[in-house]
């Protein structure tokens, strides 16, 4: 059975080597064959038209892959067997915190206890859950020095919306609705569009030759109609704004709030906190800096904390460990009203508060001691070959730029992000942020050891190299993984998004 040919042409049980296309599900299909069976259990059979009403039925028969198990598991493992991932090798992927995440934490995840819970059980039936959740908001008070904090936004694009609910509900409260927000030119993109989704208008600050808010432009910008201001810090250009307190200090003068974007949380852990700086919202993103595996789509979690004039406009019910020792779901006085249905990603909010109890305080700086020292190291190792955009001393990472290999030899930073992969590694974030010429940020996070790193080095000056000796064969680069070098520019404009336009 294991042999048996496929509609392609290929025994199922062959392994894929070089550019040997995998079959679709579809391909693989055999009228008949099914991937269960059940045993004969005696009970007369019952038709579906019997149960459901007629009126719920589909006019036309679902298209549906007809295969055995066997060969469903086989095609889905050689899939995965083409997937890069954080299990496999680093992943320095700038901004995004794409660190290798212990098991310890899946493991506290997969406790029955915790799993098997549904999210609408009544508060008297699930304290060890509610505690769980107060305890955690707890500890991420503590880590960024606010009062209070909801745990409810799913992720970091949520958390940025509901941190700009928080400020409207805030200046609403005192009258005074504004409407302008700050933003600096080197932000996320998810940042003047959560801007927008909450209301207000964008100013943007521009950044000075230090690759930090420019401080005399931040105060000219200011005004009576300035809710608040949007900043990372570090900021995404992997540098600490060293006039943070100045900034805030106006932005405050003239009643606006600070938001803190969590993004770069990952470099400040247990070294300095965002209320210590001034930042009246803080959002984290827990699947980058507390242990969820990131990427694919979820699940996230972006919790919101606040400072204490803020705390009674919080997102609830709020898990809250009420004076007898019980947790029962609060909803703060006024508040601006759920943000997200119940606590549906609470894997995630164990992940994190597993994290941060396996390492404690100390261990947590140690973590962003770590992280800021491999960036460095890694700035220090490529500045021949690819020069910083701000040649001093950065964070958890680095923007370095290609510009010298684009001037020199026509290779751009894309094609040594591409050539990147054929090396084992997965590409850094390209082109962002956008202020940086042929940008390459990388993100070596604490997880990776100096032998990863050293490789990594290794790599980006053999494709330097390869930029002098055929630079046209870095244009096509990759050719030796599963997808090569795709024309991403004529995808976009002749996009096929179906089937049947593509047989066309």
């Amino acid at each position: 059975m294991s042999g048996r040919a496929l509609s392609g042409g290929r025994a199922a049980s062959a392994p894929l080597l070089g550019h040997e296309t995998e079959p679709t599900i579809f391909e693989m299909s055999v009228p008949g064959r099914s991937a269960y069976q059940l045993r004969t259990t005696g009970v007369p059979a019952t038709t579906l038209s019997e149960l459901i009403p007629a009126a719920h039925f589909n006019d036309e028969v679902i298209d549906v892959a007809e295969v055995s198990e066997r060969d469903l598991v086989a095609h889905f493992t050689r899939l995965s067997h083409r997937q890069f991932s954080v299990d496999l090798g680093m992943y320095p992927l700038g901004s995004c915190t794409m660190k290798y995440n212990p098991k310890f934490c899946d493991a506290v995840a997969n406790d029955p206890g915790l799993n098997s819970v549904h999210p609408g059980t009544p508060a008297e039936l699930s304290q060890g859950w509610l505690e769980l959740l107060a305890t955690l908001e707890e500890k991420l008070c503590a880590v960024t020095g606010m009062a209070a904090a909801t745990l409810q936004p799913a992720a970091g694009a949520a958390g940025e919306l509901t941190g700009l609910l928080l400020m409207r509900a805030f200046h609403s409260a005192n009258g005074d609705p504004r409407r302008r927000i700050l933003i600096p030119d080197s932000a996320h993109g998810t940042n003047p569009a959560s801007v927008t989704l909450g209301g207000y208008e964008v100013t943007t600050v521009p950044s000075n030759d230090r690759g930090l808010v420019d401080l005399d432009k931040l105060k000219a910008s200011l005004g009576p109609d300035v809710a608040g201001i949007m900043l990372t810090n570090p900021n995404t250009l992997g540098l600490f704004e060293e006039e943070i307190t100045a900034i805030a200090a106006a932005v405050h003068q003239v009643g606006g709030l600070l938001y803190y974007d969590g993004a770069n949380l990952n470099a400040i852990l247990g070294a300095v906190r965002p209320g210590d700086m001034g930042f009246d919202i803080v959002h984290m993103n827990l699947h980058k800096t507390f242990a969820t595996p990131h990427g694919g789509g979820g699940p996230g979690a972006g919790p919101v904390a606040v400072s204490k004039r803020l705390v009674e406009f919080l997102p609830g019910p709020r898990a809250t460990r009420l004076d007898d020792g019980t947790f029962d779901w609060v909803k703060p006085p006024r508040s601006i009203g759920r943000v997200h249905g119940w606590h549906g990603n609470a894997m995630v909010l164990a992940r994190a508060l597993a994290y941060i109890d396996v390492h404690g305080g100390d261990g947590l700086t140690r973590v962003a001691q770590y992280a800021v020292l491999n960036a460095n190291w890694l700035r220090h190792r490529l500045r021949a070959t690819l020069p910083a955009a701000y040649d001093r001393v950065c964070m958890h990472e680095c923007v370095l730029t290609a510009t010298p290999l684009k001037n020199q030899y026509g290779v751009r930073g894309l094609d040594v992000a591409k050539a990147l992969l054929e090396e084992g590694f997965h590409s850094p974030t390209v082109y962002f942020p956008l202020i940086v010429d042929e940008a390459l940020m990388f993100e070596p996070t604490e997880t990776e050891s100096l032998q990863t790193l050293e490789a990594l080095a290794d790599a980006v000056e053999r494709i330097a190299q390869r930029a002098i000796d055929d630079p046209d064969g870095l244009h096509r680069a990759p050719q030796t993984t599963p997808v090569s070098r795709v024309d991403e520019a004529r995808a976009a404009r002749h996009l096929i998004p179906t089937e049947d336009a593509a047989s066309r």
